[in-house]
């Protein structure tokens, strides 16, 4: 068949079969993000067994690395090759990694294993997203969208807490191992429903940009996770890792203006909603993400909350995020319209972090919730909605480097966030000491220095335009096959 027949009459899918194929995407980036959240309560236990506790935290920061560093690559190998078989091999990576990961005999050999892992990770979400851009017009693909936020939701929860039962119950091993039935399943699945997309024309990958990409990145997560923690910001090493970050960076725009198949492509910033979408998340990745990994700190040492309760605390946040994004989703889907949730998310968001930077030994558990349900309705309305704006606004051809360079600028917001809200946390408690009152005062603080950063993503918000969505998705399909 033709592509002027495939675009006249493209194939359809019904409700269930979205279904179906959602449920394979969900299984694959549930061990993505389960990951991210599962290590850290066993951390502990596996320096008591292994050793390395000066090297602890390179066992989150090699599966961060590796995973930043690989999502933009999976777009646009995405883009070039099709994203079926690409989405499955990256299970298997993550599935060999974990495998790795659990018979680990050393601390440096755990750490070479969580890159491997977080090279499989790294492609999980980023193609998801893109297989569901291919299969569902812009217009229907608001009413799927809150899916992805339960994905989120219910790792970050269970995470922390399933990580901590098998550490206390079975062996640290076991936070590895769990992944296995997890991904044999995601793979078999992922066989059966998935559709195959394939790329027309002649493919041709950008090693050059691909290795100054990997170079650049790896130096911005190296600079944001050891500053202010394994080394001084002003140390000699952390200036010239910020230089060489730099550096790589201007010369990878320039080798993107050159080339056939950009890794980068550098005219997308031409687009005032590429733009836009990107500087918002990348904004609201350093205010809203760093800000959140201190509310378990406020609820463990000022509200005196267990470890684990802690985690079971934060569930309201994510309530709100997943309610949010699944309401702002069907309205998208019955009105076409979109700007109006990233400017009220931003909006919720900043009154939200103002709210949470006035709490103080003496809130209650009620008024702490009350404050995370807004910050989490903030989120819900912002997030996906502007990954949706980015696919509505690209070619077929660049919708997987796209929707990669969205999640690639909030996952480096996050990094940062951390790293800097870190630093103005440990200099406030440095001033302090270590009351429960003086661990108030800090972690509000954090709170209240995100507000005018999520005060400018707002004002940003206002520059998007309202395009309208497309209610067909033939361009899509015209690239579409199935199995």
């Amino acid at each position: 068949m033709t592509t002027l027949e495939l675009e006249a009459a493209p194939p359809r899918f019904t409700h269930r079969q979205i279904l179906l194929i959602f449920s394979g995407l969900m299984l694959g980036m549930l061990l993505a993000a389960l990951d991210q959240t599962i290590v850290a309560t066993a951390l502990p236990t596996i320096t008591r067994e292994l050793g390395g506790l000066d090297h602890l935290s390179w066992v989150v920061t090699a599966y961060l690395l590796a995973s930043t560093v690989s999502t933009p690559l999976y777009g646009k190998l995405g883009d070039l090759y099709g994203r079926k078989r690409l989405f499955q091999v990256a299970i298997v990576v993550f599935l060999a990694g974990s495998i790795l990961c659990g018979i680990s005999q050393t601390m440096v050999q755990l750490i070479a294993f969580r890159a491997i892992q977080g090279l499989g990770g790294g492609g999980l979400i980023v193609l998801a997203q893109a297989i569901i851009a291919e299969i569902v017009s812009p217009r229907e693909r608001g009413r799927y969208q809150g899916y992805f936020g339960a994905v989120f939701g219910a790792a970050s929860v269970a995470g922390p807490l399933l990580g901590g039962f098998l550490t206390d119950h079975v062996s640290w091993r076991w936070v590895f191992y769990v992944n296995l039935p997890v991904a044999i399943v995601a793979l078999m699945v992922t066989a059966i429903v998935l559709p195959t997309s394939v790329r027309q024309g002649n493919a041709k990958v950008d090693y050059v940009g691909s290795a100054i990409l990997t170079l650049a990145i790896s130096c911005v997560v190296l600079f944001t996770t050891w500053g202010g923690t394994q080394y001084a910001w002003d140390a000699p090493i952390m200036l010239g890792i910020a230089a060489a970050a730099i550096a790589l960076l201007a010369v990878l725009v320039v080798v993107e203006r050159r080339v056939d198949e950009p890794i980068v492509p550098i005219h997308l910033f031409r687009a005032t909603t590429f733009k836009v979408a990107s500087a918002v998340s990348f904004i609201v990745g350093i205010a809203m993400f760093g800000a959140i990994s201190f509310l378990p700190l406020f609820l463990q040492v000022v509200n005196g909350a267990s470890a684990t309760n802690s985690g079971l605390l934060i569930l309201p946040l994510m309530l709100g995020l997943l309610s949010a994004s699944m309401a702002s989703g069907q309205i998208i889907t019955r009105t076409g319209r979109y700007k109006v949730f990233p400017v009220t998310g931003c909006a919720t968001a900043t009154v939200a972090l103002y709210l949470l930077s006035t709490m103080g030994p003496g809130t209650s558990q009620t008024t702490v919730t009350l404050y995370m349900v807004v910050l989490g309705v903030g989120i819900g309305l912002t997030m996906q909605t502007l990954v949706l704006a980015v696919q509505n606004s690209v070619r077929i051809t660049e919708l997987g480097v796209a929707t990669s360079s969205i999640s690639f600028f909030r996952s480096m917001g996050g990094a940062i966030g951390v790293a800097l809200f870190g630093a103005i946390f440990n200099n406030r408690l440095a001033h302090r000491g270590t009351s429960a009152a003086a661990y108030s005062d800090s972690i509000t603080g954090v709170f209240l220095y995100a507000v005018p950063l999520v005060v400018l993503a707002f004002a940003l918000t206002w520059l998007l335009k309202e395009v309208p969505l497309r209610s067909s998705n033939s361009a899509h399909h015209s690239s579409l096959m199935v199995e």
